[in-house]
């Protein structure tokens, strides 16, 4: 089942196709430890007018009032992929330390509104001479710390501000659009299969400027022990969203352009498509 936020509300997708429903509180509704069952129920009792299509135009990024963390270093070409761009500062060991701690790498990513949702823009700053995006599985988190689903995140990230020194990782990361969600939330009870692939295309002038892809069995840390890392002292009245970081890094000679087309997509999902300013 897919959950997709609307200007008007809801659209969930079942194997019976797609059903409309004005929503008051989206936060209200995603905040549920038993979030399947509830829909169930509601499409039972005639929730929703059904729709023959969704319109791209329409669908919003699946957040309310949710903040954004992120994980770092969680696969071994990331933690490759950081050593190389901190050598020069002598930051390079502090990547291979946390790939192998037992404490994650954990960070504060965005607040709801430097998050774009499907088709909006996303940002490079201007300060800064090498950039990319980082396709990641990101888990939908309730209140009490269940995963409840799973969407599409791009960490669009400063390579030359982090890379520079680690200390300015905040800046590297946390800026205006430095974040995209969507297409939707994908509601399972059921762990994601371990082959589940995700995929990242960048699109130049029409031409595939670099693409790749990897399986989340990759990921040294599981969805479980990065979600009780970033709840150990904080609470979130609304629930939140936690990206679970990349294994997919383009080579050092590689950098996003005003105008490139970002499309990540991830097995049961969707593809979250978006271009930069």
């Amino acid at each position: 089942m897919k959950l997709y936020k609307t200007k008007n509300g809801v659209i969930i997708e079942t194997a019976k196709g797609y059903f409309e429903a004005q929503l008051q509180d989206w936060d209200n509704f995603i905040n549920d430890d038993n979030i399947l069952k509830t829909i169930t129920a509601l499409l039972s009792s005639g929730f929703g007018t059904k729709k023959k299509s969704i319109a791209d135009s329409a669908i919003l990024a699946p957040v309310g009032k949710q903040e954004l963390w992120a994980c770092g270093v969680t696969y071994l070409r990331s933690k490759v992929g950081r050593q190389e761009e901190s050598k020069l500062s002598g930051g390079a060991d502090f990547y291979a330390k946390v790939y192998e701690a037992e404490r994650p790498e954990v960070f504060f990513k965005a607040t709801p509104n430097r998050i774009v949702g499907p088709g909006d823009k996303v940002n490079i700053r201007k300060d800064s001479t090498w950039d990319v995006p980082e396709p990641e599985l990101t888990l939908v988190v309730t209140s009490s710390g269940k995963i409840i689903g799973y969407t599409i995140g791009n960490d669009m990230s400063s390579r030359s501000i982090e890379g520079e020194n680690p200390l300015y990782l905040p800046q590297a990361k946390t800026y205006d659009a430095c974040a995209a969600v969507g297409p939707c939330i994908y509601i399972t009870e059921e762990p994601l299969d371990k082959n589940t692939m995700i995929r990242l295309e960048i699109i130049r002038n029409n031409t595939s400027a670099f693409s790749d892809k990897i399986a989340i069995s990759q990921m040294k840390r599981t969805p479980q022990e990065l979600v009780s890392y970033v709840f150990r002292e904080c609470s979130f009245p609304d629930g939140c969203l936690i990206m679970t970081g990349t294994g997919i890094v383009p080579a050092s000679d590689f950098t996003l352009q005003s105008g490139d087309e970002i499309k990540v997509s991830i097995d049961n999902i969707g593809t979250l498509i978006n271009k930069v300013a």
